[in-house]
């Protein structure tokens, strides 16, 4: 399962005073380019210029210019 979760930053942090919650069906064999790409687009970023950062098994997503961000997990479909 893909994980996604946008909220406000304050002062560059994530500050939650609002979120945004999403789930995706992981595409076996999709690549890192294809995924942002299909999370870009279900949240409503495509074409938004963003910088990615990867945490080992979390990305970040942050628009230039914008005080928001996305974070995105991974887990294990449970049931």
């Amino acid at each position: 399962m893909i994980n996604i979760e946008i909220t406000d930053t304050f002062g560059g942090e994530s500050n939650y005073s609002w979120v945004k919650r999403y789930e995706l069906d992981p595409i076996e064999g999709q690549s890192d380019l294809a995924l942002i790409r299909r999370i870009k687009k279900v949240i409503g970023w495509t074409g938004a210029k963003c910088k990615k950062n990867v945490f080992g098994d979390m990305i970040e997503l942050r628009p230039v210019g914008i005080c928001i961000v996305c974070f995105i997990t991974f887990s294990e479909k449970v049931g």
